[in-house]
């Protein structure tokens, strides 16, 4: 009988335990028939109580591992952390997933079948809705529409000006994005990666800290000859910035400017420089 691949889920926690411990559910209620599941959670020097309500959790769950970072390291560093510990592991996929986000019973099983298929893969993504009640513009959207409105679909790169956008965000899916295409990168908030690309190119670079990291990852990693992909067929549902404040935080403004000057300064052409 052939082995099953094992999936490495990878979720960092920063004083979220209600979001962490919902993202974890769901991740516990996937279907598992195409490979073996393992998660491993990395709390990012979260205060006293949150992290004993993460601990008392995971404690209950065989699948799970916790490792307690003791500073926070960002997003860059906390998932990191998470991506040695798997590839020491012997992980043949490791999946990193956003803790405010809320998977469908076959997201990992759809992502990683596409990976199958597509041996020229670096990196897949899933479809993306906002999670019920976290939509950036609520008065636009009936009762029916709420669950079905985008995050992302792909991400797109216009390097004239270096502004980064998902595709499709704030729109209602009717089916306009149901068809695979290579995207400019892959969202950081869930993306699935072969563990072969993290041996070839190295981890996320952690002078981001937090934002960005992904798209600097995507870049590499199309620079080593790989494609990236969104897969409309793997579903999952983001509560949207609830880690690091919600969007228009001091916290979310100063890293998303700092590192936009970064990125651009380290991949924009002359004239954008």
């Amino acid at each position: 009988m052939n082995k099953l691949p094992t999936v490495f889920v990878i979720v960092v926690n920063y004083n979220g335990s209600t979001d962490t411990i919902e993202c974890i559910n769901s991740i516990l209620n996937s279907n598992t028939d195409s490979y073996e599941l393992s998660i491993i959670v990395i709390d990012n020097a979260s205060d006293k109580n949150d992290l004993r309500k993460v601990s008392s959790f995971i404690e209950s769950q065989k699948k799970c591992r916790l490792i307690k970072s003791g500073t926070n390291l960002g997003f860059t560093g906390g998932n990191n952390l998470g991506i040695k510990s798997a590839l020491e592991a012997g992980a043949d996929y490791i999946f990193i997933l956003n803790n405010d986000t809320l998977l469908e019973k076959n997201t990992i099983n759809n992502l990683l079948k596409f990976l199958l298929r597509k041996k020229e893969a670096g990196i897949a993504g899933p479809k993306i809705y906002f999670a019920k009640g976290c939509e950036f513009h609520k008065d636009r959207y009936t009762a029916d529409d709420i669950g079905k409105v985008f995050w992302s679909a792909g991400g797109v790169i216009e390097w004239n000006n270096v502004i980064l956008s998902n595709r499709g965000v704030d729109e209602i899916d009717s089916g306009q994005f149901n068809e695979t295409i290579e995207t400019d990168f892959v969202s950081g908030c869930a993306m699935m990666v072969p563990s072969a690309v993290f041996k070839k190119i190295g981890l996320f670079d952690d002078k981001y800290f937090v934002y960005l990291e992904d798209v600097d990852f995507c870049l590499r990693a199309k620079k080593a000859g790989y494609k990236l992909f969104y897969d409309p067929d793997s579903v999952l549902w983001h509560k949207n910035a609830s880690s690091s404040g919600k969007p228009g935080s001091s916290l979310h403004v100063y890293y998303q400017t700092r590192n936009l000057l970064y990125f651009g300064i380290k991949y924009a052409g002359i004239l954008t420089k």
